[in-house]
């Protein structure tokens, strides 16, 4: 018996020892991938990596990816000299992508990891790549992520003699919509996967273009945003109980910018009628015109500080028009001002056109094997609509059969005040990871986070975040500003 544990016991220790290198890190340069060219293998030395100065000694692989004739994936892989944990954290990318994310991969590095990202496949953070290269337009909307994943676990196997012993997915805004894909084509690539504000695409950016920039008497200047912001504030906030200048839950309140119509002419407190009424349709959800079906989410009350993200012009917001100017309409000189909001949505929607969009709500395949999936989705988020992940976090729960099957293995958290993947009034400073591996590695699912909020590099009010529906309540007594004078409740 006493050697059956001693025996246990070593191979409990073994599974967390990292080996001994087994290849020099230039020796991978030699190394053979399929589909792929190891440009650059380079031990780097502790604070020498050209781009951050703060970074531990690492093996830097850089690699080109061509599943396609006419693909030219570009990704790096990073390899921990010393300590490494164990395990793989691949970051996402946002908006089109185009770059490595050096910031997200320097994080996962720090924290022990082996990481790895891609620009998806082109050079560049606008959508012209797309005309005429459909191979690209998939490696961005899913090929790079996957063939990404494979090729690094293959790099890491062969640097440290050993597989990764779990894989997580980080990223938010397009890392959130990556994360997604993979756990919807690839299962099995990732263990725990973290989804911020997945940014699927809809005609959003052209609903507020519609709204504030075709007729130039609808234009609200940005000067004037603080001041619907806080009439917003002034309908709203109270309505959880507590007015601490935060909106709990913005589908529960009724804002009307209708009250901020000048009494005479314009001025800097005031909105005339145009601009009411563009205000409206921020707020509103855009219908078909012609049967007035709902199409797709637009924002909500909380959000007007970002507004100039999609309303300040001259055009609509890069990331949709390009999509409609070089997917939809493959035209480079489309003009978004001929946009029909019947028939053009329709034909946006066809499913050739957003092959790069993560909607489908059958995750079964990826938890079935136990990969845990962490949502979350910032209240005021000018870029992509919350509404659009609450609603996919919903369909999955329908598929998994009920709230109660599916919080072992989906938890989503919404974040009041915080903008998109980040910033804003609202506490918006939280760790995702460590919740994230106890979850996948100790099987304790995150029932609360706590955020912060920094002015002046300083923590000025912390606050719990909760698993959806519940909310941050206040307890009653001691000061606002301190998360454990709130607990989570059901709204």
């Amino acid at each position: 018996m006493r050697i059956s544990i001693i025996g246990q016991l070593c191979a409990a220790v073994s599974l967390l020892a990292v080996p001994a290198y087994a290849a020099p890190c230039d020796q991978l340069a030699a190394l053979a991938l399929k589909d792929a060219t190891i440009t650059s293998a380079t031990l780097v030395t502790a604070g020498e990596f050209e781009k951050m100065k703060n970074l531990p000694a690492f093996c830097r692989v850089a690699a080109t990816l061509k599943p396609s004739s006419d693909s030219d994936i570009k990704v790096e892989v990073w390899l921990p000299a010393n300590g490494w944990n164990g395990k793989f954290q691949a970051v996402g990318n946002g908006g089109w992508a185009g770059v490595i994310s050096y910031a997200a991969m320097a994080d996962a590095l720090r924290a022990g990891y082996a990481t790895a990202s891609t620009d998806t496949g082109h050079v560049g953070g606008r959508g012209t790549f797309a005309l005429g290269h459909p191979e690209k337009l998939i490696d961005f909307s899913w090929r790079s992520e996957h063939e990404m994943t494979v090729r690094a676990k293959q790099v890491i196997t062969n640097f440290y003699g050993m597989a990764p012993r779990l894989s997580y997915w980080n990223g938010c805004s397009t890392g959130g919509r990556q994360g997604l894909k993979e756990a919807q084509m690839f299962p099995d690539d990732y263990d725990g996967i973290i989804a911020g504000a997945p940014a699927n695409r809809t005609a959003i950016s052209l609903w507020i273009a519609d709204a504030v920039l075709k007729d130039p008497a609808s234009y609200i200047p940005p000067a004037k945003y603080p001041v619907i912001h806080q009439a917003a504030l002034a309908a709203c906030d109270a309505g959880d109980g507590l007015k601490d200048g935060l909106i709990t839950d913005p589908t529960r309140c009724s804002f009307d910018p209708a009250v901020l119509l000048c009494k005479a002419e314009d001025g800097p407190s005031c909105l005339t009628a145009p601009q009411v009424k563009a205000a409206k349709q921020i707020y509103s959800p855009a219908k078909n015109p012609r049967t007035g079906k709902e199409m797709f989410s637009s924002f909500v009350p909380g959000t007007e500080l970002g507004w100039g993200v999609q309303a300040l012009g001259p055009e609509p917001s890069a990331n949709i028009y390009d999509q409609y100017k070089y997917v939809v309409f493959k035209d480079p000189n489309w003009e978004w001002k001929t946009f029909n909001f019947d028939s053009d949505v329709e034909r946006g929607d066809r499913p050739e056109n957003l092959i790069m969009n993560a909607t489908n709500p059958d995750m079964k395949t990826f938890f079935g094997h136990g990969g845990k999936l962490l949502l979350y989705h910032g209240w005021s988020d000018p870029n992509v609509p919350t509404l659009n992940t609450i609603k996919y976090y919903k369909s999955v729960v329908d598929v998994m059969g009920g709230a109660a099957k599916a919080s072992n293995s989906v938890r989503f958290f919404l974040e009041p005040g915080m903008g998109h993947c980040g910033g804003g009034e609202g506490p918006n400073v939280f760790d995702k990871m460590s919740p994230m591996e106890q979850w996948v590695e100790q099987g304790k699912a995150p029932d609360v986070m706590v955020a912060s909020h920094l002015k002046d590099g300083r923590v000025d009010r912390t606050r719990p975040l909760c698993p959806y529906p519940e909310v941050a309540k206040y307890k009653g007594t001691g000061s606002i500003d301190e998360a454990a004078n709130f607990a989570c409740a059901a709204p």
